[in-house]
């Protein structure tokens, strides 16, 4: 018996639109934006009363697209309990502004309530709201203290934060706002998406940092990286963050602690975390003779504590099932700093070929290649260089961010 093309199309609907048929989501959650946060000490740390009873909005960028969002507060540095009267969040009018559009705007919540006690040394999450981003959208988060809170920041923003005192959680322009360029208490923007997501972690210095990139800007190789990333439409659902801390070291403590401690906080606990691209060690190589020399033998020695911290990391993040891109590290003679002579370049070459050799990371990415002068390789190319021999100009880290092959993440 012949069936009616009515009652056919009626089954196919039935079915397309059944339970079993239906399309289902599974959110994931990644982190979107982070930034390293630790105890700022020297010119790093603000004058005692900044931050008393002031609302501080900071501006930050996911680079992964989502459908919910949530803050993680941090009062790691801290040894009493954070108090925070609230936190609202919105899409930022842009990068330069404390402007943002109102009809964005949402108060967060903690539990249900609008403020929270952080305790000491910890972060916390705020409960997840309804706010679809795009990658690369300019988000504005807004924390207002209650009291003087101890500091707990990220330095090295490259990116300006503005403050007035009293409640401006709502206040959509914050006129006369007085600004720096630094983070505080923000730890990160996580993102659910309703579709798989990977993370590429880049854990490095103020190379990953960002020192010589522009204010506001967000022209430091790991936003050039990202940019690549979302251009390419196989590869939108991977998200970069930056976890790098100025004068950073793999050995020991420097402005932030050293790279090995940090390493489960700021690497392993990042939900979505799938790769890790590790760009550390000129802070090593140059602090070792900054201040004396030292014998042949004490400089084969450092080089194998470097790389038997590489090997560290290296076993840490498989255990978690997380990919680990080695990148060269790049040169460094003429900085005035750390005035390297031909043994410290050795010992540069010495890690460098450790880290291309096969074997030892995942992949590699070879920075030191795409940034050097072919005439002089222990030197910057003088395009690149930032002014002081060591860091890269804005220049230097689009070509960075270009050398990173995006089949790495494949």
């Amino acid at each position: 018996m012949m069936r009616s093309p009515l009652l056919i199309c009626l089954s196919l609907l039935a079915l397309t639109t059944s339970p079993a048929a239906a399309k289902t989501c599974t959110p994931t959650w990644v982190s979107g934006w982070v930034s390293s946060q630790f105890r700022p000490t020297g010119d790093a740390a603000l004058p005692a009363g900044t931050l008393k009873d002031q609302s501080l909005r900071q501006i930050v960028r996911p680079s992964i697209a989502g459908d919910r969002l949530r803050v993680r507060i941090s009062n790691l540095a801290g040894t009493a309990p954070l108090h925070i009267a609230g936190v609202s969040i919105a899409r930022a009018r842009a990068s330069t502004s404390p402007a943002i559009d109102p009809g964005t705007l949402i108060s967060l919540r903690f539990d249900g309530n609008p403020d929270l006690i952080v305790p000491a040394g910890a972060d916390y999450l705020s409960d997840p709201v309804s706010l679809p981003v795009a990658a690369l959208d300019n988000i504005a988060i807004t924390i207002r203290y209650q009291g003087e809170p101890e500091q707990t920041s990220h330095p090295g923003s490259r990116a300006t934060s503005w403050h007035l005192p009293g409640d401006h959680l709502t206040d959509t322009v914050m006129a006369g706002a007085a600004s720096f360029d630094h983070w505080f208490n923000l730890a990160a923007l996580e993102v659910e998406r309703c579709a798989p997501a990977r993370l590429v972690v880049a854990l490095g210095d103020s190379i990953t940092d960002g020192k010589g990139s522009t204010t506001n800007g967000n022209d430091r190789w790991t936003d050039r990286l990202a940019q690549r990333l979302q251009a390419d439409p196989k590869r939108r659902d991977i998200a970069v963050v930056n976890q790098g801390i100025g004068g950073n070291r793999l050995l020991n403590d420097g402005l932030g602690p050293n790279a090995l401690a940090r390493l489960d906080r700021d690497v392993l606990a990042q939900p979505g975390v799938t790769h890790l691209v590790l760009l550390e060690g000129v802070n090593d190589l140059g602090t070792l003779t900054r201040d004396a020399p030292v014998s042949g033998e004490d400089h084969k020695a450092h080089v194998a504590r470097i790389i038997g911290a590489y090997r560290q990391i290296i076993a840490r993040a498989h255990a978690r099932g997380i990919k680990v891109i080695g990148a060269t590290i790049m040169p460094f003679v003429g900085n005035d700093y750390y005035h390297a002579d031909a043994q410290n370049e050795a010992d540069r070459q010495a890690v460098n070929a450790w880290i291309r050799a096969p074997g030892h990371f995942d992949g590699l990415v070879d920075f030191d290649r795409a940034t050097r002068d072919p005439a002089r390789p222990d030197r910057l190319l003088p395009a690149y260089d930032g002014g002081d021999a060591l860091h890269p100009n804005p220049a230097g880290y689009r070509a960075m961010g270009d050398a990173v092959p995006l089949a790495l993440f494949d």
